[in-house]
């Protein structure tokens, strides 16, 4: 949550970091797309990602760019592959 916030800017980054963070639990979503979703710009759904206190909770590592190529993740972009390959097998695996 957002109750070690400091000041009302934290808060106010906080409270739109989470609605990046319900939305970004479904599917896979570009960075454009999901900015438009939530009248927000790619740039600060990225940074939202970046700060993602909950990354396997969260899945952030599901956010790509527009052009369908894996984009910047904070565990950097091998383990961003890694998971969503782990994804895609489990997902064939239960059918």
């Amino acid at each position: 949550g957002c109750k070690t916030a400091k000041n009302d800017t934290e808060k106010a980054l906080c409270k739109k970091d989470w609605k990046v963070y319900s939305v970004a639990r479904e599917l896979y979503h570009t960075r454009r797309a999901l900015a438009k979703a939530l009248g927000s710009a790619p740039r600060a759904v990225g940074q939202a990602c970046r700060r993602n206190p909950f990354p396997i909770i969260i899945p952030c590592h599901r956010v790509i760019g527009t052009s369908g190529k894996l984009v910047g993740y904070a565990g950097g972009l091998h383990l961003k592959e890694y998971l969503l390959n782990h994804e895609a097998k489990v997902a064939i695996e239960k059918g």
